[in-house]
Parts: C-alpha cells; sequence; structure tokens
C-alpha cells in the first residue's frame, strides 16, 4: 500500500512537471524583457531584446520571448550577445573569478553569475563582471598569455606560481576567444 502511494505521488508529480515546461501561458506580447547587472553598475535596465544568446554551464542558450523559465549558470569566460530590434549586436565578455587554496595545486572558477529566465518573459542576468567585447584589448592579452606561459614553464617556480601562472592563462585565453567572436 505505501509503495502504491508513493508511486502515486511521483506520477503525479512528473505530470505536474511536465505541463509546467511549457511556457505557452506566458503571454508577454512577443518582447524579452532584460536587465543586466553587476554588483556595481547596472549595464541595461529594461532593455527590449528580440534575442539574448548566453552560453551557460549546461551550454550555449538562445532565449527569446516566451521562453521556459530556468535559471542557468553563466559560463565562465562566456559572452553574452543581445540582438535588439535596432540591428546592432551588443556583446559581453563574463569575466570570472578563481579561488587558489593556500595548499592545493589546482584553482577552482568561481561562477561568473547567473540568468534567470521568467515566466513573464523578463530575463534578468546577474555576473561578478563584465566587459564589452569592442572594449577587450586582443593584443594585451595575447601578451599577458605569453608571459602567463613563460612564468608557467619557469624552472625554479613554486607550485603556487605555476597555478598563479596557469589562472592567468586561461583568464587570457578565454579573452583572445571572446574577442575572435
Amino acid at each position: 500500500m505505501l509503495f502504491r502511494s508513493a508511486l502515486v505521488a511521483v506520477r503525479s508529480a512528473a505530470n505536474f512537471s511536465a505541463r509546467r515546461l511549457y511556457a505557452s501561458e506566458a503571454g508577454s506580447g512577443g518582447k524579452l524583457r532584460l536587465n543586466f547587472a553587476l554588483p556595481h553598475q547596472t549595464i541595461l535596465k529594461d532593455f527590449e531584446a528580440i534575442q539574448v544568446n548566453i552560453q551557460s554551464s549546461e551550454g550555449d542558450m538562445g532565449i527569446l520571448a516566451d521562453h521556459v523559465p530556468t535559471i542557468a549558470q553563466l559560463a565562465n569566460g562566456g559572452v553574452i550577445e543581445i540582438l535588439a530590434a535596432d540591428n546592432k549586436p551588443r556583446k559581453f565578455f563574463v569575466e570570472y573569478l578563481f579561488i587558489l587554496p593556500h595548499t592545493a595545486q589546482s584553482s577552482s572558477p568561481v561562477s561568473g553569475g547567473f540568468a534567470i529566465i521568467n515566466p513573464d518573459s523578463s530575463l534578468n542576468i546577474n555576473a561578478v563582471e563584465a566587459v564589452a567585447v569592442e572594449d577587450l584589448d586582443a593584443e594585451a592579452a595575447r601578451k599577458g598569455a605569453d608571459e602567463a606561459s613563460r612564468k608557467m614553464n619557469a624552472s625554479g617556480a613554486s607550485e603556487k606560481d605555476k597555478a598563479e601562472a596557469r589562472v592567468e592563462f586561461e583568464l587570457f585565453e578565454a579573452v583572445l576567444a571572446a574577442a575572435k567572436v
């Protein structure tokens, strides 16, 4: 009897979640409203976008009006592309931070932020740091990657110095990839 009750509860939950996955009832009038903020700055507020493309930890996402409500972790070193009615794409590089444990030889990336897609076709993007792609300096990133590579391969360097150089190298490589977008 207990098993049967549990099975009915699981089926009910599965049916409820399957029904919840559709955004057809949102009725936004085909408009996606975007809020894009950093802890110290609001980049866009109540901006009308046609589509927003993000790189999340689950993969690339294209977000339109009436998208299924979702919370997505932004990919570290990813690019956010905003397409508006003026046909002028806006692209932002989402920077990331690394935690370097005092005793560990590896670093851990800290989330670049989150994108929250709401049932009313509003999209809130909160990032730790973001820079417009056109403001990235590819030449400086190339020089930084070369210097970090040299530090990583330097004989006599401590493991901590090598780990810090690896973090720098990964960041510069991400900047170079974003600058080519």
